[in-house]
């Protein structure tokens, strides 16, 4: 049983930062992946970024260059770091921990940016 709590959102100004967790319990493998998908008020639902074994990452487009996802194996925890927000950063981010095709999620984290 793999489970997943995430925290750090909140309410931030633009251009501000916010630093996600997500701490993982269960039987949590480095080698399996871990990510985070976020979903906006119309449902829109978008993987934000991922890390791979090796701390090998990919990000969506529209975050390239303002979030940076990292990950400690000792405490299987991955992590978002988030600057340069934006309004349409507003979403609720969920991590996910994915173990041979099975995806587990958290139940996730609000960040909203708003002025």
């Amino acid at each position: 049983q793999v489970q997943l709590v995430e925290s750090g959102g909140g309410l931030v100004p633009p251009g501000g930062s916010l630093r996600l967790s997500c701490a993982a319990s269960g039987s949590i493998f480095s080698i399996n992946d871990m990510g985070w998908y976020r979903q906006d008020s119309a449902n829109t639902r978008e993987l934000v970024a991922a890390i791979h074994s090796g701390g090998i990452t990919n990000y969506a487009e529209s975050v390239k260059g303002r979030f940076t996802i990292s990950r400690d194996n000792a405490k299987n925890t991955a992590y978002l770091q988030m600057n340069s927000l934006k309004p349409e950063d507003t979403a609720l981010y969920y991590c996910y921990y994915e173990d041979y095709g099975a995806k587990y999620w958290g139940k996730g984290t609000q960040v909203t940016v708003s002025s």
